[in-house]
C-alpha cells in the first residue's frame, strides 16, 4: 500500500450489519484510506472515519427476473455519480456483494477501478439446498428462475478483478470455469468477544434459568425448514420425554427467510406448536436478542444445536464454537467443512429428529465429552476462522498482494 497517496475505498451492501462490517471498520482506521460505505439501509449509524451513505432503491413485487437486480445496479450507479459530483469521491477500489446486483455496472462508470466481489451462492435445481427433500422437485418455472438468478451473478463475476466467498463448499457451487477467480476467505469471528465464560448463567431479558441443570440452545434468524427448525422441535419432543429437567432456549424471529412459507397465513413455529406433544413450560422463545445477550446465551449453553440444509453456513455456528459451545449439528457439507464428528462437535442426520436428539443426549450425559468438544471447537475457530487471520487475508486480496 502506497502511504503517499490517500486511497479511496467504496464498500457496497444493502445493510450495515453485513459481511463487511468488521472489514469496513478495520479499513477505516487506516489514515491513508478514505472509506465510504454505501447501503440501502437508512441508518443513523455513525462510525469514526467511516463515511456511511444511502442509495435509493424502491423494491417492487412485480419485477421480472433480472429486472430487480438491474434496478439495484442502476440505483448504485446513480449514487456513485452523486458522490462524485457532490463530495468529490471517486473510488480506487470497490468492494461489494453480488447477491442483489449492486456490482453490475461499476466498471461501466469506472473502468479502471479495482472491483472486488463477494459471491455467496450459486443456485442449482438439485444437489444442494433446492430439492433437498424428496418431495421438493422444482417446477420448470422454478428452474428457469434459478437459471436467471445465476445469470446476473456470472455477469458480475466476469466484471470483477477478484471474487471471494467464505467457504470451499460455496465456491464448489460455481461453474468450474469460474472457480479459479474466486478466493475462499471467511469473514472471520471476533474470538475475543465470542469467548468462553465459565459459570455464566442463562439469564436473559424476561428469562432466568440460573438453577437449570441442562440448557439446550438453538439460534436462528428465521424459524424455518432451511435451518432445521421443524426437525429440532421434533427432537425436543424426544428429549422432553427422557429428560424432565432439560430446558430449551430458542432465539430468533418467527419468520421465513430462505425457503418457502408454509401457507394458510401461518408460520413454521405456529405449525410445530399446533402439533402438540411439547411441554411448553420448558421451552423458552426469547425473540431477537441483542449482541451481548446472544453471546450470553452461547456462553450459558450446555449443548448448542445448529442445523442447516446444504446451503450457506450461518455465522451463529462458528460464533458458538468460538464461545466454547458443545455443538450438535447436521451432517451436511457446509457443516462438515468445519466440524468433524466427535472431534469438535457431534453430527447427526439433518432429516432424523431421533438422531439429533440422540446426539444431544450423548453430550448431556457426558461432561468430559462436552469439555473436550468445546475446547476443540474453540481451537478450530482460533486456528482457521479468527477475525485477525481472516482480515489479513482479505487485505492481501483487496490490495492485490497475491495477484
Amino acid at each position: 500500500m502506497n502511504s503517499e497517496k490517500i486511497i479511496n475505498i467504496l464498500i457496497i451492501h444493502n445493510t450495515i450489519n453485513s459481511q463487511f462490517e468488521n472489514l469496513a471498520l478495520f479499513l477505516a482506521r487506516n489514515p491513508f484510506l478514505r472509506v465510504y460505505y454505501l447501503t440501502r439501509e437508512k441508518t443513523e449509524h455513525s462510525f469514526h472515519r467511516l463515511h456511511v451513505r444511502h442509495y435509493d432503491y424502491s423494491e417492487k413485487n412485480n419485477y421480472l427476473p433480472l429486472e430487480k437486480e438491474t434496478q439495484e445496479g442502476l440505483a448504485v450507479i446513480e449514487s456513485l455519480k452523486k458522490l462524485r459530483n457532490e463530495e468529490g469521491f471517486v473510488p480506487d477500489i470497490v468492494i461489494g456483494t453480488a447477491g442483489w446486483g449492486a456490482l453490475l455496472f461499476i466498471k461501466d462508470l469506472y473502468p479502471d477501478v479495482r472491483l472486488v466481489g463477494y459471491f455467496e451462492w450459486f443456485y442449482h435445481a438439485s444437489g444442494s439446498d433446492v430439492a433437498f427433500w424428496p418431495d421438493e422437485i422444482p417446477t420448470e418455472e422454478r428452474r428457469k428462475i434459478l437459471r436467471l438468478r445465476n445469470a446476473y451473478l456470472l455477469v458480475q463475476l466476469d466484471a470483477c478483478d477478484v471474487g471471494y466467498t467464505p467457504m470451499n463448499w460455496q465456491k464448489a457451487q460455481f461453474p468450474k470455469e469460474y472457480r479459479d477467480s474466486i478466493h475462499v476467505i471467511h469473514e472471520g469471528v471476533d474470538t475475543g468477544y465470542y469467548a468462553p465464560a465459565p459459570g455464566t448463567k442463562m439469564v436473559l431479558p424476561g428469562l432466568d434459568l440460573s438453577d437449570a441443570k441442562e440448557v439446550v440452545t438453538y439460534v436462528t434468524r428465521g424459524m424455518e425448514p432451511y435451518r432445521g427448525f421443524p426437525n429440532f422441535m421434533e427432537a425436543v419432543k424426544i428429549l422432553q420425554k427422557h429428560r424432565p429437567e432439560c430446558e430449551i432456549v430458542i432465539a430468533g424471529n418467527d419468520r421465513t427467510i430462505y425457503g418457502r412459507k408454509p401457507g394458510n397465513g401461518k408460520t413454521w413455529k405456529e405449525i410445530e406448536l399446533e402439533k402438540g406433544g411439547l411441554d411448553l413450560s420448558r421451552i423458552h422463545f426469547t425473540g431477537w436478542l441483542s449482541r451481548n445477550n446472544y453471546r450470553r446465551l452461547l456462553q450459558a449453553s450446555t449443548v448448542h444445536v445448529y442445523l442447516t440444509r446444504p446451503f450457506v453456513l450461518s455465522w451463529s455456528m462458528v460464533q458458538s464454537m468460538s464461545a466454547g459451545c458443545c455443538l450438535v449439528s447436521s451432517r451436511t457439507p457446509p457443516v462438515e467443512e468445519v466440524v468433524t464428528d466427535h472431534e469438535n462437535g457431534l453430527l447427526a442426520d439433518f432429516r432424523s429428529p431421533q438422531e439429533i436428539a440422540g446426539c444431544i443426549e450423548e453430550a448431556l450425559d457426558d461432561e468430559e465429552l462436552r469439555r473436550r468438544l468445546s475446547e476443540a471447537a474453540r481451537n478450530t475457530i482460533m486456528q482457521k476462522y479468527s477475525l485477525q487471520l481472516c482480515l489479513q487475508k482479505q487485505m492481501d486480496m483487496i490490495f492485490g498482494k497475491n495477484d
